[in-house]
């Protein structure tokens, strides 16, 4: 009888849980290690591009992502002081013809909800501080430092920038300050839509800062991300406090239609972070131990597809598993072959974007918003983040991919 495949997650993250349901529908036994002491995914607001949706749905959940999410109308560029139009993307009607799925705006906590929904209890362990990893033999073994361990066929780290898995397997490393600090807040909404906030993903671009604002919960709230150039080190949590008046300060002569917004804002509940990110990896993988989501390829939030990297992730490996059974190193070999290329990229593009949305030298910012105009001239439908090559990506034709490869082979 062949033995069933057995697989602790470290971290109960948007990746941990969506591995987890990924594994459950292909029949493999996961387990959840969390060090939090419950579910309850914090933060604010996350954009899930057609790419992540085409996995979610995949996963089972694409009814509960039409109950959670909104449909942005478009994706807008949008001047920091003046609010001219600098890109128009149509979203809400286009996405399905030309990628194959809705754009979604979510709350992290609606979307971890619907991932975690129906997760066996049993298996899944809170206040788990993993310590490190170690292998033996063939399994590999998880340890906690309330002094017990879980030993599996395979260990997943999907436990964050700072993780305890990946130092496990490749020494402990900082994390690098990007010099960009980022407020969120959530502004809740009586009477949809706000005067002043359109239906879309508007993205202002500044000099040395931006801010990207769209509504989640169906419209019921607004969620707020600002990105300001910071020269002072800033925590990487997303619990920091801050305050309605030092976003405001760091955004005077902005536009009114931002202002009225930024004045709607809790003050016990604006929250600061520091951006920091780490360069791609050429390996996730050693023995029977791998990483997932930022514990793997932590990214700047200029692409939004932090947790869509992630999500993929999760599909990708499950399904890599699932097609080749009982040889988990060629599982673990396709899994990068076929994840490492594309959240690279993404990692470096989303540098770049950052640089793009801050642009301070008048001449510069003259050609950025040229090529805005030239490229929405050529293709009304373009994107004006030169998002394209993410959102056409479908995770779901791995297995084909698998197959092919094993063909040519």
């Amino acid at each position: 009888m062949t033995k069933k495949m057995r697989v602790g997650i470290v971290g109960a993250g948007i990746g941990g849980v969506a591995l987890a349901r990924a594994l459950r529908l292909r029949g493999i036994d996961a387990w959840l290690f969390e060090r939090a002491s419950g579910f309850g995914e914090i933060g604010a607001g996350v954009q899930m591009t057609p790419n992540a949706a085409k996995a979610l749905i995949a996963l089972g959940v694409g009814e509960g992502l039409k109950r959670i999410g909104f449909l942005p109308e478009a994706m807008i560029g949008l001047n920091w002081n003046d609010a001219a139009e600098l890109f128009y993307t149509p979203l809400r009607e286009t996405c399905p013809r030309l990628f194959g799925a809705h754009f979604y705006h979510v709350h992290r906590a609606d979307l971890h909800g619907i991932l975690s929904e129906g997760m066996p209890m049993d298996q899944v362990r809170f206040n788990a501080q993993c310590t490190g990893v170690t292998q033996r033999g063939d399994m590999a073994v998880a340890q906690f430092s309330d002094g017990s361990s879980f030993e599996a066929d395979l260990i997943v780290g999907a436990d964050g920038i700072h993780s305890v898995v990946r130092d496990g397997l490749w020494g402990k490393s900082e994390a690098r300050f990007t010099g960009h600090m980022c407020w969120r807040a959530l502004v809740p909404v009586e009477h949809h839509p706000l005067p002043f906030v359109r239906p879309a993903a508007s993205f202002w671009m500044g000099p040395k800062a931006h801010v990207v604002t769209y509504y989640v919960k169906s419209g019921a709230a607004v969620n707020i991300v600002a990105v300001n150039e910071s020269a002072d080190w800033v925590a990487e949590s997303w619990t920091e406090p801050s305050t309605r008046d030092e976003l405001m300060a760091a955004y005077q002569g902005w536009h009114q239609d931002l202002i009225r917004l930024f004045e709607l804002t809790d003050p016990e509940q604006t929250f600061k972070w520091g951006l920091f990110d780490r360069d791609p990896m050429q390996q996730w993988s050693q023995g029977r131990i791998t990483l997932l989501g930022d514990a793997a390829h932590p990214m700047l939030p200029f692409l939004s597809q932090g947790a869509a990297m992630a999500i993929e992730d999760a599909y990708v490996l499950a399904a890599a598993l699932a097609h080749y059974g009982s040889d988990q190193g060629a599982a673990l070999r396709a899994y990068e072959a076929e994840r490492l290329p594309r959240t690279a990229r993404v990692q470096l593009e989303a540098r770049e974007r950052g640089r793009t949305y801050h642009l301070s030298s008048p001449e510069e910012k003259r050609q950025r918003d040229l090529a805005f105009q030239k490229q929405q001239a050529e293709n009304p439908n373009a994107v004006g983040i030169k998002a394209e090559w993410v959102y056409e990506y479908d995770a779901t034709r791995c297995v084909e991919r698998f197959a092919s490869e094993a063909r040519v082979a």
